[in-house]
């Protein structure tokens, strides 16, 4: 094998690898990156067995080949050295030079790297780079990070022929978009749970592409667009019926400007527990009050100007959960809907035509009278 690539490229390539590689692993291949030369073109691949990262760049190819070199000392290298680049490899031994710079590594053969899982792409859906970005950033923040519910460390992710939606929780917030998408078949509407991990990976390498597309097998979902793909194995296991902690007969609406809410919880979380964050609202009439008394640092209270519909309220809530919500409205106005002291509560954007079908909700805290 052997070629020659821009230093540009070969850092682009190695760094959208780079996330796939596992910091320690048991298997000394999965430390090295596949580079595949054939055509125009160098294939770099990474795997960490769950999710898998493969791209393809520009090159002078002088002899077609592959080999596996460790992807830390390469990046390393590819950062010093001072221009165009050549790569080749003779049996295990892969030599790299630049100008009057030369490298040499010691590789591991192609067959010792682990198969990419088989995904058909020709049944897919569609959507643009920025809208699965949004998908992604919008929702899988929600996702729990304790290990009590492993359901709950994915994001459920439903694709139907028309739309997909997306839908994260940790049991006390609650994050839900559905965006409309193209799909090249009538294909079964499907329920798939992806760690957030993967998703990020999604979302750095293909949140500016024109096009993505979106297909799954058995066990594991790909991604593919402007000459990247993401593999990455499924979450086995039913995830809760959401709809069900949706609340459906919430009577009292709030609608209020983004910023000046978010400010004014800030400013509470201040002297809110370091353990529960717990602040109180008080809603009746055209304002919004909001207090915190903690017994071993102090006290703060704000009102703010809102529109208020419905029967006076106190209620409590998380302020680290509602501004981790308010920090994901795409709209400078919001609409909270409330029924109890002890029942969910809803946010969801209010004011743009572009706005896509998002809601999130956050439960309440009991209130210490």
């Amino acid at each position: 094998m052997r070629f020659t690539i821009t230093r540009e490229n070969l850092q682009q390539g190695l760094g959208a690898v780079a996330g796939a590689i596992p910091t320690r692993t048991t298997l000394p291949v999965l430390a090295n990156i596949l580079i595949e030369a054939e055509g125009s073109e160098v294939r770099m691949s990474g795997t960490d067995l769950d999710t898998s990262v493969s791209v393809r760049v520009p090159a002078e190819v002088a002899e077609a080949g592959a080999i596996t070199a460790p992807a830390k000392k390469l990046q390393e290298i590819a950062r010093e050295l001072p221009g165009s680049v050549e790569l080749s490899a003779q049996g295990d031994s892969i030599s790299i030079s630049s100008g009057r710079t030369r490298f040499k590594l010691n590789g591991l053969p192609r067959d010792e790297f682990p198969a990419f899982p088989r995904v058909d792409f020709e049944e897919s859906w569609k959507l643009t780079g920025p809208d699965l970005q949004r998908l992604i950033s919008h929702v899988s923040f929600a996702a729990s990070t304790e290990e009590t519910r492993p359901i709950l460390n994915g994001v459920l992710w439903q694709l139907s022929s028309g739309e997909m939606r997306m839908v994260a929780t940790n049991g006390h917030r609650l994050a839900k978009m559905t965006l409309p998408v193209e799909s090249s078949a009538e294909l079964t509407a499907v329920d798939l749970i992806v760690h957030p991990r993967a998703l990020g990976q999604v979302q750095r390498l293909l949140g500016s592409s024109a096009q993505v597309e979106v297909a799954r097998s058995e066990n594991h979902i790909g991604f593919q667009g402007g000459g990247v793909q993401v593999f990455t194995r499924l979450i086995e296991g039913p995830y809760p019926n959401y709809e069900q902690v949706i609340p459906k007969d919430n009577d009292k609406q709030l609608v209020a400007d983004k910023g000046a809410l978010t400010a004014a919880i800030r400013r509470m979380a201040i002297v809110a527990s370091d353990q529960t964050h717990r602040i109180r609202i008080a809603l009746g009439g055209s304002s919004l009050k909001f207090s915190v008394e903690t017994p071993d640092l102090g006290a703060a209270a704000e009102e703010l100007p809102v529109e208020y519909d419905g029967d006076p309220l106190e209620i409590g809530f998380n302020a680290q959960y509602l501004l981790e919500l308010l920090r994901y409205m795409p709209t400078d106005e919001v609409r909270l809907t409330f029924k109890a002291p002890e029942r969910a509560a809803t946010i969801q954007p209010v004011g743009n035509e572009d706005t896509p079908d998002y809601l999130c909700l956050v439960m309440p805290l009991r209130l210490l009278s």
